[in-house]
């Protein structure tokens, strides 16, 4: 695997730019699944009830799925490494104004708006855009897997390490814990930069406008953004409210912290065999039987027993599932369009999956509220996993043929 852009930086291996794009994925999706455990302190502490602190994340998800084509356009256009160092920044300032301002309007500035912008700024179209444009074709899907592992490690790790921290430090210092460790995403940056147009060995389209107007009219396209919407709404449902549905079934805080945990384990496990077969089977075939298959653990997990070898083993299994689809995803994009505006095609993938994202959020802490009960949300997940998982056999994910073009910017 060799870097395939114009730098000469000898210290900028494909084993380097991986284990940063790692990094800054592991820190900027492992901070931000931690915040359905901030649910039940801060309510207790401030009075924000399940269904505002539950509007706040949703306004999170989606902020940050509007943000995404606008922050994956300025790096196509000016570079990822900008985008990582202010998206850093503006975590950690989101996390300090959460803890600092303490009440309601904080968690909604702070940890919806503030944090927002930064998931974008940091997000997987950015760092797998970087990706794709430093690797060859022939192993791109191996290392888009790797790199997406990383968002699953830090899951794993972040999960029951904040969960120690709420209990030590309260969620005031564990809130100022988080805030620092954002900060680290700043000097991996430098490992991933470059923009659209720095890789010159693939055709695409001479515009920022013509791509977008290309993918836009592209069925297969319009079907995977679809898709990436159950995504979404799967996994913030579960980030968000499955420690909380465990305490309705009589089970602890530091079960919910775990299983978090434990889907994020599993999901290093899911992204990496991702990657692998994505290189040798087609990728959507890969995304319909991942998205079947979440709709089969889910229902099983709503009508089984709730005992903690229940928990562990939904967790072992969805966690398989979890993110495995944001590499296929990302590869089908860069198989059919290319790689040089990947970040700004994926980011408009994204958006859609920021939607589902937002509705999994509310729609749980509103049934909650309203119902007293999660279940409701849990069979729409099913729903919309069998959903998905028919509208990607139809997908063309063949190459576009094109004349080569130069780059021109937007």
């Amino acid at each position: 695997m060799n870097i395939v852009d114009g730098s000469k930086s000898s210290w900028r291996t494909p084993l380097v730019v991986i284990l940063c794009a790692g990094v800054v994925l592991s820190l900027n999706m492992g901070i931000r699944q931690t915040f359905g455990l901030f649910i039940t302190p801060m309510n207790e502490s401030i009075g924000i009830s399940v269904g505002s602190f539950s509007l706040a994340v949703a306004v999170q998800n989606l902020l940050w799925g509007l943000a995404t084509p606008i922050m994956a356009a300025m790096s196509d256009r000016f570079g990822t490494a900008r985008m990582l160092v202010g998206g850093g920044l503006l975590y950690a300032v989101g996390l300090a104004t959460m803890a600092f301002m303490g009440n309601e309007a904080g968690v909604h500035f702070g940890g919806g708006i503030l944090v927002g912008m930064a998931v974008a700024a940091c997000g997987f179209p950015m760092v797998l855009g970087a990706v794709a444009r430093l690797t060859p074709p022939e192993t791109r899907a191996r290392a888009l897997g790797f790199a997406s592992a990383g968002g699953s490690a830090g899951q794993f790790v972040l999960l029951p390490f904040t969960q120690q921290l709420i209990g030590s430090l309260e969620w005031f210092g564990a809130l100022l814990v988080l805030a620092a460790l954002a900060l680290l995403i700043v000097p991996m940056a430098a490992a991933l930069k470059g923009r659209a147009g720095s890789h010159q060995a693939e055709h695409g389209p001479s515009s920022l406008k013509a791509a977008i107007s290309e993918a836009g009219r592209h069925r297969g396209y319009q079907l995977l953004t679809i898709g990436f919407f159950v995504c979404g709404f799967h996994v913030a449902f579960v980030a968000t409210h499955l420690p909380g549905y465990l305490l309705t079934c009589n089970l602890t805080g530091m079960i919910g912290a775990t299983a978090l945990g434990l889907i994020g384990f599993f999901n290093i496990i899911g992204g990496l065999l991702a990657g692998v077969l994505g290189g040798k089977y087609r990728k959507k075939n890969l995304l319909s039987g991942i998205y079947l298959a979440r709709a089969v653990v889910i229902a099983l997990f709503i009508l089984g027993p709730k005992t903690e070898i229940a928990v562990w083993l939904f967790s072992a299994s969805f966690g398989l599932l979890w993110l495995s689809t944001v590499p296929l995803t990302g590869g089908v994009v860069s198989d059919i369009f290319g790689s040089r505006y990947m970040s700004t095609l994926f980011g408009l993938v994204m958006l859609s999956h920021q939607i589902g994202a937002f509705l999994g959020a509310w729609l749980g802490g509103i049934s909650f509220d309203f119902y007293g009960s999660y279940e409701p949300v849990w069979w729409i997940s099913v729903g919309l996993g069998v959903f998905a998982a028919l509208i990607h056999f139809p997908i063309s994910d063949k190459a576009l043929q094109r004349q080569p073009a130069p780059a021109t910017g937007i």
